[in-house]
């Protein structure tokens, strides 16, 4: 066979490889979709529901997307799942994601199914879906696409991406190597036996606009860790364990110290706030020197940066709370929890 002739074969086997790869869009206006063009949000919804396994791998997350792609693994029944994360070993990833991700990792790994993984050796910034089907790989999405892609939310609603789907056998092949090497232990680890990973605290919004509360800088916060305290007790909180989270018969989760709403309506016409909350302090901490004396208020920074004003009361001073209002302490705490996605019992 002639060079030319080579050659020309050569540019048509390229030809025939483009024709298994089409590139996906995201559809914000002014620059939307037109005939014919499909989004990467619909077509990983395609994807996931021809596939009994898939591996992920992604810089970044959300709470949001993580959730969602539950949902999409429950719904299709995949028989193995995998996601592995990139970009927030050295930088931290926000509370949400965290605490949302490790009960996902739990369900997952309990079943048998799957897990979710942190790379540690560097950070991974690809962005890669690859699905299967009895074993091998029948497609897989690469470009510019985080998870957050499968479920837009206000953050990333207006964020234009730009990814492709491909079939072609030996590209697919390349990117179920590339994942399988990403997974191994010298670049990645199951994220329940990550350490040292820092959590970037997300937002409390409960506490905006109160009154008798005051946001202060970090650097106040900074300035008052740094200060020695000549006393210092935990305030423990009374949860229930994870077990009797559902048992609603009026001695478990009804009875936290959270939780005060769940308890009777001190008017039948006005039924309690779910932010109120009690914190009853033990014998062994009201009495220990130093411990605020009864109807005394004093100042309390939180390290969030919230200043207001607290005071102990009820006999034996054990009420801890704070002045003004009882719903103050609750919005801090319970505001907190909600916000960094640790699931608590919602007043419904």
């Amino acid at each position: 066979m002639s060079e030319e002739k080579q050659e020309e074969k050569k540019k048509s086997n390229k030809a025939l490889r483009r024709c298994d790869m089409e590139l996906l869009y995201s559809n914000i206006l002014p620059l939307g979709t037109e005939e014919g063009q499909e989004t990467i949000i619909d077509t990983f919804g395609e994807q996931i529901s021809k596939s009994d396994s898939v591996e992920i791998a992604v810089g970044y997350t959300s709470a949001a997307s993580i959730s969602e792609l539950e949902m999409l693994v429950d719904k299709w029944d995949i028989k193995h799942i995998r996601l592995t994360i990139g970009m927030y070993f050295v930088d931290g990833i926000p509370e949400g994601a965290y605490h949302t991700a490790i009960k996902l990792n739990q369900k997952w790994r309990e079943s048998g199914i799957g897990e979710i993984r942190i790379v540690k050796a560097f950070k991974y910034h690809g962005k890669v879906y690859c699905f299967y089907k009895e074993g091998k790989p029948i497609s897989a999405i690469i470009g510019s696409a985080n998870l957050g892609a499968i479920k837009l939310e206000a953050t990333n609603r207006r964020q234009y991406e730009l990814s492709a789907i491909t079939t072609d056998e030996k590209e697919l092949a390349d990117i179920d190597k590339h994942i399988r090497k990403l997974n191994e232990p010298i670049c990645s680890e199951n994220i329940a036996e990550i350490k040292g990973m820092p959590l970037i605290r997300e937002v409390n919004t409960a506490l905006n606009g109160i009154e008798l509360v005051t946001s202060v800088p970090q650097t106040n916060v900074a300035f008052y860790e740094r200060c020695r305290a000549y006393v210092s007790f935990l305030l423990q909180l009374k949860v229930p364990r994870a077990d009797e989270r559902h048992m609603d018969d009026g001695k478990h989760f009804t009875k936290s110290n959270i939780n005060v709403c769940y308890a009777a309506p001190r008017s039948k016409r006005k039924a309690r706030d779910w932010y109120e909350t009690q914190l009853t302090v033990g014998a062994d901490i009201y009495k220990m020197e130093g411990y605020p004396e009864k109807n005394k208020p004093f100042f309390v920074v939180t390290d969030d940066g919230y200043w207001f004003k607290a005071h102990t009361t009820s006999d034996n001073n054990k009420q801890f709370s704070a002045v003004g209002d009882e719903l103050i302490m609750g919005r801090w705490l319970k505001g907190r929890l909600a916000a960094a996605d640790c699931k608590i019992n919602l007043n419904t």
